[in-house]
């Protein structure tokens, strides 16, 4: 009953950061760019909830709007490591011996980086942007769904009807994409589903670090990077994002593992 009572709590908090991500411009209370120099590091109250930045800018507004960044760059970049990791372990795992021997092999040399500097050292040298952190993200991060999708089509292309389609003389790409992939699918969502906290979590690092989005567009990482410099005096600037970010990974974490079981 309690994993059911954190599930739905978690699919409410993730409906709730998409909403506010799509009616940012509804639900927000200014502008995120928006500047009053006599609100200046002010503390959270009932005109600003989440106090402002530096130089005035309203904190709450500039999380709601950031969630539209932060979202869309981690959907997109696990829709890409998907995309590549599904095909990619559906090739493998269907033509297997020496190719399979050699793609495996691949993904064992991609394994052995840490993914986060991996990440960090092409956007360095890519140049900090949006689009960057979206294909780097989903670049490095197909490896384990290619594990998983080899292992179904192993089995997979054993079954009766993969033997028929093969005799019937169709095509490679017919079996891959009519019968393999669609049927090897099922685990890559759990994967995809966990995938997604994961992606926030290294676009926020890399904005914090000021190698993701570029000011003055906000992202969740960018204002945690912001309010680092004066976290002693103005606490909220830190906190309130740090929580935003905890609850939505931890979220998609739980959604993840109830699809699991």
């Amino acid at each position: 009953m309690k994993r059911d009572t954190f599930f739905y709590l978690s699919v409410a908090f993730i409906a709730l950061v998409l909403i506010s991500a799509i009616f940012a411009s509804y639900i927000a209370p200014y502008s995120p760019y928006e500047i009053d120099p006599n609100a200046i590091l002010k503390p959270p109250s009932w005109h600003h909830l989440f106090g402002t930045d530096r130089i005035g800018r309203d904190v709450f507004s500039r999380v709601i709007y950031a969630s539209r960044i932060s979202i869309s760059v981690s959907l997109i970049a696990v829709g890409i490591s998907t995309t590549v990791g599904v095909v990619y372990g559906a090739i493998s795992g269907y033509l297997g011996g020496w190719v399979d021997t050699i793609m495996m092999r691949f993904v064992d040399i991609m394994l052995t980086f840490p993914v986060f500097f991996l990440i960090l050292t092409v956007v360095v040298v890519l140049g900090p942007s949006i689009f960057n952190v979206m294909i780097v993200i989903g670049l490095t991060g197909w490896m384990g769904i290619a594990r998983i999708v080899r292992a179904e089509a192993l089995k997979i292309k054993e079954f009766g009807y993969i033997k028929a389609a093969m005799l019937l003389k169709k095509s490679t790409f017919y079996i891959l994409f009519k019968h393999i992939i669609p049927n090897a699918i099922s685990p890559v969502i759990v994967y995809a589903t966990l995938g997604i906290g994961s992606a926030i979590l290294a676009e926020s690092g890399l904005s914090f670090l000021g190698l993701g989005v570029q000011p003055p567009t906000a992202s969740w990482g960018s204002i945690l990077s912001e309010g680092k410099d004066v976290i002693q005096v103005a606490w909220w600037m830190t906190l309130f994002p740090g929580i935003v970010i905890f609850l939505t990974v931890i979220s998609f974490t739980i959604i993840g593992e109830k699809f699991k079981h």
